[in-house]
Order: structure tokens, then C-alpha cells, then sequence
């Protein structure tokens, strides 16, 4: 009996030891909890609060002058900060300020300064060649002619994908580089568009 006694009265300090060990524990835990939700604060306001405005901005798309590469209801990041270090290139679909409304367009850019743009039968000719554009929606029938022009600098020419359906370059002319906003490169929704673009 004594040696019962002896041995429950010895394993009592293991017990009590081990709840505070699993005390310590969940203690840890919550407080490890609490930092990483400090954590993601700070980053919910880094990114809303400094890098939305001057760096990422989303954007919505309203019209089907982008399809098939944008479609309705699509949304994006848009990089605001990109051509603060380089100037646009072809293929760079771009948001920028309408030149006849107050609203933003996006568009692609299919001809940079010193770039000679025609457009006939809605095929678009660069510097004497047309040009190969798998983007392009192709179902539609474009019979518009543009041109010829030479693209002068500060300025870069713009057209939708959709060209039978786009209100683009063709029509109110040439876009100042410092009327763009940002270059479009990822598309958070729908989530079976996610992805780069």
C-alpha cells in the first residue's frame, strides 16, 4: 500500500507538470495566433493603404472591346508603376484615360513612337508588314482603314482585340504615354481565369 501511496504521490508533480507544459503551450499558440494576425494587418494596410494607390490598382471590365482576352466581368491588377521606369511596348494592353469621356479604357498597344500604323480591312500594318495577332477576335467582319500615320514621340497607338467591336486609336487618335495609367498583368476573377496576362 505504501509503495501504492509512494508512486501516486511521485507521478502527481509529473501530471501537474505536464498541464502546465500543455498550459505553456496553448498560451504560446494563441499568442503566435494574435502575432500572425498583427501581422496580416500590416500587410492588409501596407498593400491597401500605400501600394494600392501608388502601385496596384484593380480594375473591372465593362465592354467586350478586349474579347477573347478580356471578358465581361473580369477583373485585374493593373501595374501603376511600371512605366515610371520603362516606356510601353507592343502587346502591352493598357488602362488609360479616355481622350472623349472621363472614364478609363483598356486596350492593346500595337504601335509605339516611331512605329508607321495602317489599318485595312481591319489588319493591321506596322512599318510596311502586316502583322501576325493570334488575340485577335477574328469571327466578326472589320472593315475599317486608318492611316497611314507615323507615331510621334510621347505618344503610342492602341486597339481592342474585338477590332469589330472596339472604340479605339482608330477613331479618336493617338494615346499620350503620360494619359496611361498602368499596364494590365493579372486577373484575380472569375477563378477559372486566374493567371497571368
Amino acid at each position: 500500500m505504501d509503495g501504492g501511496r509512494f508512486r501516486w504521490e511521485e507521478d502527481a508533480p509529473k501530471s501537474r507538470r505536464k498541464s502546465r507544459r500543455s498550459r505553456r503551450r496553448k498560451k504560446s499558440g494563441t499568442r503566435r495566433l494574435a502575432e500572425y494576425a498583427v501581422i496580416l494587418l500590416v500587410a492588409f494596410v501596407l498593400v491597401f493603404g500605400f501600394l494600392r494607390p501608388f502601385v496596384v490598382k484593380t480594375y473591372w471590365i465593362p465592354s467586350e472591346s478586349m474579347v477573347p482576352t478580356l471578358e465581361v466581368g473580369d477583373r485585374l491588377f493593373v501595374n501603376k508603376f511600371v512605366y515610371r521606369f520603362t516606356e510601353p511596348e507592343r502587346g502591352d494592353i493598357v488602362v488609360f484615360d479616355s481622350l472623349e469621356t472621363d472614364d478609363e479604357l483598356i486596350k492593346r498597344v500595337v504601335a509605339v513612337p516611331g512605329d508607321r500604323v495602317r489599318v485595312f480591312n481591319g489588319e493591321l500594318k506596322l512599318n510596311g508588314e502586316f502583322q501576325e495577332e493570334p488575340y485577335v477576335k477574328a469571327q466578326f467582319p472589320d472593315g475599317s482603314v486608318y492611316g497611314p500615320t507615323k507615331v510621334p514621340e510621347g505618344y503610342v497607338f492602341v486597339m481592342g482585340d474585338n477590332r469589330g467591336n472596339s472604340r479605339d486609336s482608330r477613331f479618336f487618335g493617338l494615346v499620350p504615354i503620360e494619359d496611361i495609367e498602368g499596364e494590365a498583368f493579372f486577373m484575380f476573377w472569375p477563378p477559372s481565369r486566374i493567371g497571368l496576362i
